[in-house]
């Protein structure tokens, strides 16, 4: 029998519970702080409707990373309930401390851990979890796995658009796109993950040329890519987030691997873009 090598990621790759079950990823939320009331994500109060009403009221939202010590205790159980290997596939190390918190935990753990910046967040965090998850169950060890992880992190794009900039600078998580923000009453700002930072695309002038935008820029980004997987997430804005999908799914019709998934941002990603964030994921298929 081979060695056993589990994948864990973080509640920010947007699994769907079932597809992370299926491939045996362990999800580590991460967390949200409203108010004075610091929360998993996932639990009571952390629910989309919750993050924005709380945004929209001004209540003081903010994320927190996993404790070392709370990784540290995933990773005794795991060994103790049989993994020999454990590969951490986390979101990018410049957005949140996590990375460095499964670091921190990995030096003491009872087996080796392997931990991988991917550089990205949301769904392409999610796509590299997978394919971590996939080259494990082909009898990858945990290396190898990650490099597996590396390379389709590398390989799918994120474009995403937000109502306003606010959240993203608030959240200290805006990098170069501050240089839009003297303009941004005028423009609808669209963004995109570069060097594992949020970074300014371009600017357009309404949110019906930001959608637009989006499908180019999405079908541009795999223009060479024979089977591509898609998915696009939102934080309350579920019936522009539909639109995209369905013209996504027209564009990539011949190409498409399965259907485009339509998720919405959980707590700790919506505390950072605000309620009608629009993204588009791209990915290259297994």
């Amino acid at each position: 029998m081979g060695q056993q090598v589990v994948v864990v990621t973080d509640s920010s790759a947007m699994l769907p519970a079932d597809v992370a079950e299926a491939h045996g990823i362990v999800v580590v939320p991460l967390h949200v702080v409203i108010g004075s009331e610091e929360l998993e994500e996932g639990e009571p109060g952390t629910s989309p409707e919750e993050i924005a009403a709380a945004l929209a009221s001004k209540t003081s939202v903010s994320t927190s990373r996993p404790a070392p010590a709370a990784l540290s205790a995933l990773y005794r159980r795991l060994a103790d309930g049989g993994a020999d290997e454990i590969i951490a596939v986390h979101l990018s190390g410049e957005m949140s401390g996590t990375l460095e918190s499964a670091q921190l935990a990995a030096r003491n753990a009872p087996v080796p851990v392997v931990v991988v910046d991917t550089r990205a967040v949301g769904p392409c965090l999610g796509f590299a979890a997978l394919a971590a998850a996939e080259a494990v169950a082909a009898g990858a060890s945990a290396a190898e796995a990650a490099e597996q992880a590396r390379a389709r992190a590398a390989a799918t794009t994120s474009y995403f658009y937000v109502d306003t900039l606010e959240y993203l600078r608030r959240g200290g998580r805006i990098g170069a796109a501050a240089a839009m923000l003297g303009s941004a009453l005028a423009v609808k700002p669209l963004l995109t993950i570069d060097g594992g930072r949020v970074v300014a695309h371009e600017r357009v002038r309404t949110s019906a040329r930001a959608l637009a935008r989006l499908e180019e820029l999405a079908v541009a980004a795999v223009a060479d890519v024979a089977r591509v997987e898609v998915v696009v997430a939102h934080l309350r804005s579920a019936e522009r987030a539909e639109t995209l999908a369905t013209r996504m799914a027209e564009r990539f019709a011949d190409r498409l691997v399965g259907t485009v998934r339509v998720g919405e941002l959980g707590a700790a990603l919506g505390a950072h873009v605000g309620p009608g964030m629009i993204a588009v994921c791209v990915s290259p298929a297994l």
